[in-house]
């Protein structure tokens, strides 16, 4: 019988409480200490996020040295899809809160995504996706945000922003024109698209499956910079 067997523990900073991998079988397991929330995710489903970065990164793929932002590494899907999907001259920031992460991805996840940090596009930075943001207006062709669970930051309070008025306008001023925002949720959330159409994206709800075209779905918003914005 399959369990969970504790591997490391990595503290979110800021007080933030800590997160916990887990192998489970042939699978590894991450969740925040104390069992609040469940898994925050799993190598064995992760469909959507492989499509947080297949949907923007197709529709971009074809300009020169592209440049993309993620904003959290996780178990490294997101990275090793954008990767898949974008020439060999493109560039691809990770930014990831939590060195703890990061090393994980570099030791034993790492071959359940492909080994995708060892590409020379990648670039992953123990650094808060915020601050890159506000650091850098037309740096991007697209940003994909895989930080928490949604609008209300269940791993860490300060996510928030991202998903404020003001966050998401810091987005739409990251992006070079024709820009692409990609947004990952575990559910749906009426209220953001009217604070997406306020920061000057249209914006489209996209339903994916974590796993293959069965069980859970989670929820992308593509959203695209309006013309002028």
């Amino acid at each position: 019988m399959k369990r969970y067997v504790l591997l490391d523990t990595a503290p979110i900073p800021n007080n933030g409480g800590a997160l916990c991998l887990f192998e489970y079988g042939e699978d590894f397991v991450i969740k925040l200490e104390g069992g609040k929330g469940g898994q925050l995710m799993n190598t064995r489903m992760h469909g959507s996020e492989d499509a947080l970065a297949a949907i923007p990164c197709k529709k971009i793929a074809a300009r020169p040295r592209a440049r993309v932002l993620i904003g959290g590494l996780g178990m490294g899907f997101t990275l090793a899809s954008a990767l898949q999907h974008l020439l060999e001259d493109a560039e691809v920031q990770v930014a990831e809160l939590v060195p703890g992460v990061i090393e994980w991805n570099r030791g034993p996840l790492g071959a359940k995504a492909g080994n995708p940090m060892l590409d020379a596009r990648a670039r992953v930075l123990n650094e808060d996706v915020a601050k890159i943001l506000q650091a850098e207006p037309r740096g991007f062709d697209a940003i994909m945000l895989d930080v928490d669970n949604g609008p209300e930051g269940l791993t860490h309070s300060n996510n928030n922003w991202l998903y404020s008025l003001d966050g998401l306008t810091a987005c739409a001023r990251a992006l070079r024109p024709k820009g692409i925002l990609a947004v990952w949720f575990a559910t749906a959330d009426r209220q953001f698209s009217n604070r997406l159409g306020k920061a000057g994206f249209r914006a489209e709800e996209v339903q994916v499956f974590a796993h293959g075209n069965r069980g859970a779905r989670h929820t992308i918003w593509i959203c695209e910079l309006k013309s002028g914005a």
